[in-house]
């Protein structure tokens, strides 16, 4: 009985003094917890953004368009459509024959008119001499001033007589010519409204023409890049349908949308067999521009968004959200930290906001073995 008093008295006091260890090491834990933030220090490495020169290129999308949509329509009207001479897709040359129509009446309208101007002319040198021999008869005496005034008013109006019938011959005669409507540019005919046998108003669109078959990209570009783009500036160019093609920047428009915030960048196409309507990407070489950098390495994605950890005052890390503008396997330009700020490299993959990391000191590249002196021969 004795002894198994001692033994429980004994069992009683272990527990008490496992309790009290116990207890002062929670204190003791609690306290570093405290202080370290309720994470464990991690030793990693880092760098600091700083600004660089780099080659920029501003990337875009839009509609292929004309460099300038030349419509051709009829002047003259009510004729016949007899012949037409191109169809879409055709290249034509300016003053080319696109469509004839019917000359019969306006070529009868014509030989009638010439006939009109040749009786105008007749009366008109018939006046002419008639107030010739009135002015002789005048300064002799034998005529008075009235039959001279009638001699001079006879030769004006034979005179005004043979301008109108001029004036209606060259009318018919522009009318005749405009019976055959010509391409006004050189162009590629891309839409056609006439057929053959249809009778044509004056003022009808007949065909639409892409003047000297020069094509351009309305590339759209957000407005914090618009003032990067010059006139100029060569960009290549990349469709689904055509694959690659280059261009060159011909003008910035000066609008922004106010509900896109997108600007235009008119880039003019040269090869590619871009047709009008595609849809085209852009790459614009806008040269070098100061950009703040970080190591790729740093870079890292949380719920698909880019962003490093940036080191505070405290050693703690922060995640930031970053815009990556341009990558290379070294460095990378981002937008979203200041130049100067110091982020995390090597173990950013473990961290959490607000962990406390130690930075490891950046140990210098080490200098390749120096070259051992070659052996000489041995003496003989």
């Amino acid at each position: 009985m004795r002894k198994t008093w001692l033994g429980a008295t004994l069992i009683v006091g272990l527990t008490l003094a496992v309790a009290a260890c116990g207890g002062h090491g929670g204190e003791e834990k609690k306290k570093d917890d405290k202080a370290g933030g309720g994470a464990s220090s991690q030793t990693v490495t880092a760098d600091v953004a700083r600004v660089e020169s780099l080659p920029r290129i501003v990337t875009a999308s839009g509609s292929v368009s004309a460099w300038e949509e030349v419509p051709v329509g009829a002047e003259t009207g009510g004729l016949t459509a007899t012949a037409v001479y191109v169809d879409e897709g055709s290249y034509v040359r300016q003053g080319q024959p696109l469509v004839q129509m019917n000359t019969a009446l306006l070529s009868a309208q014509v030989r009638q008119q010439q006939a009109a101007v040749q009786t105008a002319q007749a009366n008109a040198a018939r006046d002419d001499a008639a107030l010739g021999r009135a002015q002789e008869l005048k300064d002799r005496g034998f005529l008075s001033q009235a039959g001279l005034d009638t001699a001079l008013a006879n030769q004006r109006a034979s005179q005004a007589n043979l301008s109108a019938a001029r004036a209606a011959l060259s009318e018919t005669q522009t009318r005749l010519s405009q019976a055959t409507i010509r391409a006004p540019v050189s162009g590629l005919i891309i839409s056609r409204s006439v057929t053959r046998g249809q009778i044509i108003a004056a003022g009808t669109e007949l065909f639409r023409m892409v003047r000297d078959g020069r094509l351009e990209l309305d590339a759209q570009v957000p407005e914090t890049d618009l003032a990067l783009i010059r006139a100029g500036q060569t960009a290549a160019i990349a469709s689904d349908e055509i694959g690659q093609g280059s261009g060159r920047v011909r003008i910035v428009t000066p609008e922004v949308d106010p509900e896109t915030r997108l600007g235009v960048a008119r880039i003019s196409l040269t090869g590619g067999g871009f047709r009008p309507g595609m849809f085209a990407r852009a790459r614009i070489d806008v040269g070098a521009q100061p950009a703040v950098t970080v190591p790729t390495a740093a870079i890292l994605y949380r719920e698909n968004k880019a962003g490093v950890f940036v080191l505070g005052a405290d050693n703690r890390v922060h995640f930031t959200h970053v815009t990556v503008d341009s990558r290379a396997d070294a460095r990378s330009a981002v937008t979203g930290i200041q130049a100067g700020a110091r982020v995390v490299i090597d173990g950013a993959g473990f961290l959490g906001e607000g962990d406390r990391v130690t930075v490891a000191a950046t140990q210098p590249p080490s200098a390749p073995p120096a070259a051992r002196p070659a052996a000489r021969p041995a003496a003989k």
